[in-house]
C-alpha cells in the first residue's frame, strides 16, 4: 500500500482521527442495475429523514466537531456525508457517476462517514493527512476553486488532492482509472472501520471487478 501518515497538528487537535484505507485495482463502468437498486433503496430510506436531522448522525457530528477543532466552520464547509444526506432529505436524490464513485457514495450515506476515492495514477509519492495551511485551495470536483485551509486534507508530493468536504479534480475517478485508494475519514477512533472495509471490498469485487486488494486502518 502507498505510504500514508497522519500529521502531528491534525492528530493533536483531533486525537481520535483515523483513516480506513482500501487500495485495489478496479474496472470503471456504468452502474450495474442490481447495484443501482441497492443504492436507490438506501436513498429512499434516507429520504424519510427530516432535513433538520440530516446532520445529527453520530459520525457526521464527529466530523463537524473535528472541523471546529481545526478552525473550520462546519456550516459553511459541510462534510460530504452531511451534504449528500441533506440533498436526499430535500428529495433531490444523488447524481449517478460511475460504479466506483457511486459505491463510495453508497458507503458514505449508509455509514455516515465522509469518504473519498482517488485515482492512484495521479498521486505522486507518499501521502500525508494533515491540517491544510492558511490560504490552501484547489479545484473541487463540480465546483469552483475551493478554499480548503484548515480542512483535514490528503497531500502528496504535488500538493492537496482530497478532504472530507470535496476532492480535487486531479485524482478524480474516470473511465481510465485502474488503481484506486478508497478512504474513510474517521474522527471517533474507528472501531467499526474493519467491518466497513470488508463491506467496501465486497461491493468493489462484485460491482467493479476489484482485485489486488489491500486494507489498513491508520491511527
Amino acid at each position: 500500500m502507498i505510504p500514508i501518515t497522519i500529521g502531528t497538528e491534525l492528530k493533536n487537535r483531533c486525537p481520535d482521527a483515523v483513516l480506513g484505507l482500501l487500495q485495489c485495482d478496479v474496472t470503471v463502468t456504468e452502474d450495474p442495475a442490481d447495484f443501482l437498486a441497492l443504492l436507490n433503496d438506501e436513498i429512499a430510506r434516507l429520504s424519510e429523514v427530516e432535513l433538520s436531522q440530516a446532520n445529527k448522525r453520530d459520525y457526521i457530528q464527529n466530523t463537524r466537531k473535528a472541523y471546529k477543532a481545526l478552525g473550520k466552520d462546519p456550516n459553511r464547509y459541510r462534510c460530504s456525508a452531511e451534504a449528500m444526506c441533506r440533498r436526499i432529505a430535500k428529495e433531490r436524490g444523488l447524481y449517478y457517476i460511475n460504479n466506483v464513485v457511486d459505491i463510495n457514495n453508497y458507503l458514505s450515506i449508509h455509514s455516515g462517514y465522509s469518504m473519498g476515492t482517488y485515482d492512484l495514477a495521479h498521486v505522486t509519492g507518499p501521502i500525508t493527512w494533515e491540517r491544510a495551511p492558511e490560504g490552501t485551495a484547489y479545484q473541487g470536483i463540480g465546483k469552483d476553486v475551493l478554499n480548503i485551509e484548515y480542512l483535514p486534507a490528503l497531500f502528496d508530493e504535488e500538493g492537496p488532492f482530497g478532504n472530507p468536504t470535496s476532492d480535487n479534480t486531479r485524482a478524480m475517478i474516470t473511465q481510465d482509472t485502474r488503481e484506486i485508494l478508497l478512504v474513510f475519514y474517521c474522527f471517533n477512533g474507528g472501531e467499526e472501520l474493519e467491518t466497513l472495509l470488508e463491506q467496501a471490498k465486497e461491493l468493489l469485487t462484485k460491482y467493479a471487478g476489484a482485485s489486488q486488494m489491500e486494507t489498513a486502518i491508520l491511527r
